[in-house]
């Protein structure tokens, strides 16, 4: 018997102990014949032809679980092509069918997964609610009257409705994780280029993503890492360069009082602070930040003129066929035939002047933790209103993407109303897999099931555990302090501060004669009663830290340093014999001290 909700885990279990994949795809189509939701799909794969899918593969690899994603269903959203499968985009004048699978899909069916079908979106992937498609709008699994958000509505409710054990969507505003956040789901949204579109119709094509609803976020790294590798006949794919986050002491950046926005929601609003205080309880440092910038970015893609991209990816069509798109969504492709060369060219100038803003607030938090969608909405108050309050789901997803970010989409819980609200942790490009850890212990920790099944255990099978970050700390004291002359070799070698602190209360300091730039020289002295020295610890990648090491000259050194609360960092120390008549400056207590006298006098 399967659960409710399918997951990778529980799926291997079943194999493991005698189930087949022939008698988990019985389960699917039962399933999928008793939903009561009948925009889910636009093209299901006929029972048969699963049937077929299920015995070809367990020909081709009989033993159980012998390939990563054996036997798992899975659904493709309707923009991203499946060999035999009718491509439509949701506008069925447009319909081709493929013979190629797109190089993800391909990927997938390599693993062993089995697709059960393309699911609905909005039109050619334009918009985040799911209601606009002539196929129907999907709902949410847990009130009908409400959107199932989009653009890849039924890829996430076949998930989380047990339809499939993950599904494919895009995202290029927010498709991949406004819907996992309306349907209790992890939505995976992976650093643009990692996982290539070749074979998707593109609605941005410099920003989309290929995207994957999962029940877990375990799930949904196993199914990322299976999809992702650079592909040459994708323009626009990248080959990875993945990036840490520190294993302790993470500062996660959450919205100041003045960029709160959720438009009288009282409910979502309460789950981002709970949200948040699970964050601090999992011993992050909580930073308020300034989301203006980001927010300003974000109203590029649909108020500026990166609008023109959709325009560029369905011209042809449009010229020809006009009559064939939703009326909204053809009112905002056909809003980017005014645009000039010029305001593009001023657009990508803003958004890097923007980006250069949000440099600052980078500083200051290492991830981002926002709510993935500030509210709700019912379908008819959708429809009564399809632009403006589209335009709100998407006040803290639209500029992920154009500003070249990771992100995961976890649920955050339930408001009293019975609807599910979701947060998003962000971080710089190619943080994908250091996000997921802490992505996995929020989702955990909102004790929100997954899915429609609200009491499900998330299986321990799945978690996502820390590893170390390969980062190592380094304590500073002197030219290499922040706005100090040599900072720039820590901060510009991808160096990050962990803190500023103290040594303990034996250590020396004076200033080296004949250094350019002047430079201190930290001595520990047993027995010295002082007050500690100012010190800073900034963490390294290990191959940052062994070209710096290198460059250090003598008399100065790497050598372990006692901090005030007893713990101990490799940091610079100096020979005895150079500060032998050199001047003492401890009293100061710190190097910044010194140069600051020395400036005022």
């Amino acid at each position: 018997m399967l659960p409710t909700i399918l997951d990778l885990s529980s799926l291997r279990a079943a194999y493991q102990s005698g189930l087949t994949p022939l008698d988990a795809i019985e389960e699917v189509i039962a399933r999928r014949a008793a939903s009561k939701d009948p925009a889910i799909f636009i093209t299901p794969l006929p029972d048969d032809e699963l049937r077929a899918a299920a015995k070809a593969l367990m020909a081709r690899a009989p033993e159980a679980n012998s390939l990563p994603l054996w036997g798992v269903p899975f659904a493709v959203k309707d923009n991203i092509d499946a060999a035999g499968l009718p491509t439509t985009a949701a506008c069925p004048a447009y319909e081709y069918r493929p013979e190629a699978d797109s190089i993800v899909v391909a990927r997938l069916k390599a693993a062993g997964a089995i697709i059960i079908g393309k699911t609905n979106l909005d039109q050619f992937a334009t918009g985040l609610n799911g209601t606009r498609s002539p196929y129907g709008a999907p709902r949410s699994v847990f009130d009908a009257a409400y959107v199932s958000g989009g653009s890849s509505s039924g890829s996430a409710v076949t998930v989380a409705s047990g339809l499939a054990a993950f599904a494919l969507g895009t995202d290029t505003a927010g498709s991949g994780r406004v819907p996992a956040a309306f349907n209790n789901l992890v939505g995976i949204k992976p650093t643009p280029g990692l996982l290539p579109n070749t074979g998707a119709i593109p609605a941005c094509k410099s920003v989309d993503c290929i995207t994957i609803f999962a029940a877990t976020v375990g799930d949904g790294v196993t199914i990322r890492k299976v999809a992702e590798g650079f592909d040459a006949a994708d323009a626009f794919s990248r080959r990875a360069k993945p990036a840490n986050l520190p294993v302790s002491g993470l500062r996660i950046g959450v919205l100041a009082d003045a960029e709160r926005e959720f438009f009288g929601d009282k409910e979502v609003e309460a789950l981002y602070d709970q949200a948040i205080e699970r964050a601090k309880a999992l011993g992050a440092t909580i930073v308020p930040f300034d989301y203006a910038p980001f927010r300003e970015a974000a109203a590029l893609l649909y108020d500026g003129p990166w609008v023109a991209e959709r325009l560029a990816a369905v011209e042809t069509f449009l010229a020809t066929n006009a009559a064939d798109f939703d009326p909204t969504v053809r009112g905002i492709i056909e809003g980017a035939k005014g645009k000039t060369a010029v305001e593009a060219f001023n657009g990508r100038y803003r958004l890097e002047e923007l980006r250069r803003k949000t440099e600052a607030e980078w500083e200051k938090a290492d991830v981002l933790l926002l709510p993935t969608a500030p509210t709700s909405y019912t379908v008819a108050d959708m429809l009564a209103n399809p632009v403006v309050l589209n335009g709100r789901l998407g006040r803290y997803t639209n500029f992920v993407n154009l500003l070249d970010c990771a992100a995961i989409a976890v649920p955050a819980g339930f408001g009293k109303g019975g609807l599910p609200g979701g947060v998003t942790v962000i971080a710089p490009a190619f943080t994908d897999d250091a996000l997921a850890p802490l992505a996995d212990a929020l989702h955990r920790a909102a004790g929100s099931g997954m899915g429609i099944d609200r009491q499900a255990e998330i299986p321990e099978a799945s978690r996502v555990l820390p590893g170390d970050d390969g980062f190592i700390e380094i304590a500073v004291v002197g030219a290499h302090l922040t706005g100090m002359p040599l900072n720039q070799e820590l901060a510009g070698s991808g160096g990050r501060l962990v803190k500023t602190c103290r040594t303990s209360g034996d250590y020396r300091l004076f200033v080296l004669p004949n250094t350019t730039p002047a430079k201190p020289g930290l001595l520990r002295e047993p027995g010295h009663k002082g007050q500690g020295l100012e010190v800073e610890v900034w963490a390294l990648p290990a191959d940052a830290f062994g070209r710096f090491v290198q460059k250090i000259p003598a008399p100065l050194g790497i050598g372990k340093l006692t901090l005030e609360d007893g713990s101990s960092v490799s940091g610079f120390v100096c020979e005895a014999h150079a500060v032998k008549g050199a001047e003492e400056i401890t009293s100061l207590g710190g190097w910044r001290n010194y140069i600051s006298a020395k400036l005022a006098s």
